[in-house]
């Protein structure tokens, strides 16, 4: 089978978006299909690819409003030739805007089914894109719900955010397959060296937390719970994996809570660098909100360690309280979290109890397991369009309003019209075009 991933993130950025996609492209391949990864240029992206074939890239602007995403510029012709130089089977969407779009005008052109996995709660990310978060909030909510209902199938990453978006009026099918994650390759993590290029010391007591540094991660609670903790043990320090624009603001609160020596901020990981950092912790610390599947979490678990998290979408679906850590309720106090994790650092026999109870839970989510029931939702979605013969472009009241939204969408990102005007300058001129075009 030919798939066509359109994605508006994808390695080597680093975020759960972009690790998704890249896991199922690979597995996927893996099985003898052949994926085409349609995605903006990124910093390092010419690296990447050149060890990756079928990935194409479109012109976009870098760290769209001071966030680490990149956002396209409108390139149809571009896209429209790759796709259909490639012939796809099935066209997958992973966001419902900016390479979405293209997903669904190529999708409709070339009368083929549409996937699109719901990867994100969008409305939490709406800080990046405009001053009145409220009202932006309420069109992402609108915009992701009715692109849903233009596909042909959608992909939850959790049960619980299948359970969200049907109630919010999602009325195509919706499928529950998370991402998998690579039990064996977490659980053989060399912790001990990790600790030893650290400087950290074998007896230390690691709590730990990786993912991208930013607002919508709940980040100041976190960090704040987490020193407040560590204040009440003095053999405790705090690894953080990753990078983005609350790092500073968790440093703050470690200067001011006397503990700056005790914080590491260990930048980005991958590879094996990645899997050492996650065993060299001791217990795994989460408190976002925003998450729709708790990749992370079954990462840390694959590598042994137990999780003490927030309830939230995509964390209650591989966090069970008392069994592989400690699930607490969505509005605990800081004080509850510190308190929870100070007594855990005390516990050492129920932290290995969960420990062991963790490496069961991420054996549930493996790789080959999802990427083989993501391929039957492919067969499925492609033998159901052939069998009642529906290639009709789509209902034009649901089209129409999607168009609305895309309207919308683009007048609330004016502010960023320089940048894209100067991006589309500069392409003309590596292009060689002249001012008319």
């Amino acid at each position: 089978m030919k798939i066509c991933f359109f994605t508006n993130t994808y390695l080597p950025h680093v975020g759960g978006v972009a690790r998704s996609v890249s896991f199922f492209t690979r597995d996927l391949r893996d099985a003898g299909h052949r994926v085409l990864v349609i995605a903006p240029t990124f910093p390092g992206c010419e690296e990447h690819d050149c060890n990756e074939s079928d990935v194409f890239r479109v012109p976009a602007i870098q760290k769209f409003n001071g966030s680490d995403f990149s956002v396209r510029i409108p390139s149809p012709f571009l896209v429209d030739e790759k796709v259909d130089t490639f012939e796809p089977d099935i066209i997958h969407s992973h966001h419902p805007y900016l390479m979405g779009d293209a997903a669904l005008r190529i999708a409709r052109r070339r009368k083929l089914p549409l996937i699109f996995t719901h990867h994100t709660l969008y409305e939490e990310y709406t800080h990046y894109i405009a001053k009145n978060p409220d009202n932006m909030k309420r069109f992402a909510t609108f915009l992701s719900t009715n692109y849903a209902n233009l596909c042909d199938r959608v992909v939850a990453p959790s049960q619980s955010i299948r359970q969200l978006i049907v109630e919010r009026g999602v009325s195509v099918p919706v499928s529950e397959i998370p991402t998998g994650v690579d039990a064996a390759f977490f659980a053989n993590g060399n912790g001990k060296l990790f600790r030893e290029k650290q400087g950290i010391d074998q007896q230390s007591f690691i709590i730990g937390h990786l993912g991208r540094l930013a607002p919508e991660k709940n980040l100041i609670y976190l960090a704040t719970a987490v020193a407040r903790a560590m204040l009440q043990n003095t053999h405790t320090l705090f690894l953080v994996v990753g990078s983005g624009p609350s790092q500073e603001a968790i440093g703050e609160i470690f200067d001011r809570s006397g503990l700056s020596g005790r914080l590491i901020l260990a930048g980005q990981l991958t590879g094996q660098n990645l899997a050492d950092a996650y065993n060299a912790m001791d217990i795994f610390t989460f408190a976002s909100k925003s998450e729709t599947q708790g990749m992370v979490l079954t990462e840390a678990m694959a590598a042994g360690v137990p999780v003490l998290a927030l309830d939230a979408p995509g964390v209650r679906e591989v966090l069970d309280n008392g069994v592989n850590g400690c699930l607490l309720d969505s509005d605990a106090l800081e004080e509850q979290f510190a308190n929870v994790l100070a007594w855990a650092v005390d516990e050492p026999e129920k932290v290995a109890e969960w420990s062991d109870a963790a490496r069961q839970t991420a054996s549930a989510f493996s790789r080959r397991r999802l990427s083989r029931k993501m391929l039957r939702l492919y067969a499925d979605t492609v033998g159901a369009r052939i069998e009642r013969g529906d290639f009709k472009t789509t209902d034009l009241d649901l089209w129409d309003k999607f168009l609305l939204a895309c309207r919308a969408e683009w007048e609330l990102i004016t502010e960023v019209a320089r940048s894209a005007i100067q991006a589309v300058d500069d392409t003309r001129e590596v292009a060689g075009l002249d001012e008319t075009g």
